[in-house]
């Protein structure tokens, strides 16, 4: 994406080497921390990402700050409520049993998270991220935290969640991996529904790692609609 745009990319509460304070979160709470990111860089505007929770956080900061935001993508998440196609059986298992090996509790998430055989295809891929995730850890307690602060935007009643999705004003891309098991893609109709003018893109072969599984194709997708 440095090929074509600025990029900025940084650490939620909790996680990387952002700071890891007590929660609970909330994802009001991380959006404002992404708002006092941009003004303290003081960038006026710009072309906002958010995947999974990062999705809540960026419907969020779509609502409270709309100033900051020239275009929103919105990649493998959901509008929040009760009327969303929900997370498999399969990966609420991994998401929420956190027992066992180290190890084996990584390869768990990885594979609830990427399509079918990515490992395998992808093995070197697959052995950076693993490294990645036991170099950056987020310690149980932020985990939850973090968590909590998503399965959060379930408790949105149908009246909130028609007034936050109709406050979206900007261009919309919502992006999403054709084999996502953590938010299924049917969401993406779902979100494109409510939000006037939204486009939707579902990648194939992809799972809700999308951009790591096939960053061409991922970049591809976000670059043809920021440049139009």
């Amino acid at each position: 994406m440095a090929q074509h745009f600025q990029v900025i990319t940084f650490d939620n509460r909790g996680a990387g080497d952002s700071d890891k304070p007590d929660g609970p979160y909330t994802v009001p709470m991380m959006a404002a921390d992404t708002a006092g990111l941009l003004d303290a860089l003081e960038i006026k505007s710009a072309y906002v990402m958010g995947n999974s929770l990062g999705g809540f956080i960026a419907q969020e900061l779509a609502v409270t700050r709309p100033d900051l935001i020239g275009k929103l993508i919105l990649a493998s998440t959901n509008y929040g409520g009760t009327k969303v196609i929900p997370i498999t059986p399969e990966a609420m298992k991994v998401l929420t049993d956190r027992s066992g090996d180290p190890v084996e509790l990584v390869k768990r998430g990885i594979a609830i998270a990427c399509a079918p055989g990515f490992t395998e295809r992808r093995a070197a891929v697959a052995a950076e991220l693993m490294q990645y995730r036991f170099t950056n850890p987020v310690p149980p307690a932020q985990y939850a935290a973090q968590v909590a602060a998503g399965a959060g935007t379930m408790a949105y009643s149908d009246e909130i969640v028609e007034r936050r999705m109709k406050a979206i004003q900007v261009p919309t891309l919502i992006l999403f991996g054709e084999l996502d098991m953590v938010v299924p893609p049917g969401n993406a109709e779902l979100m494109a529904r409510k939000i006037a003018g939204a486009q939707v893109k579902i990648l194939p072969g992809v799972g809700h790692m999308f951009p790591i599984e096939d960053p061409s194709a991922t970049v591809d997708a976000i670059a043809n609609f920021l440049k139009t």
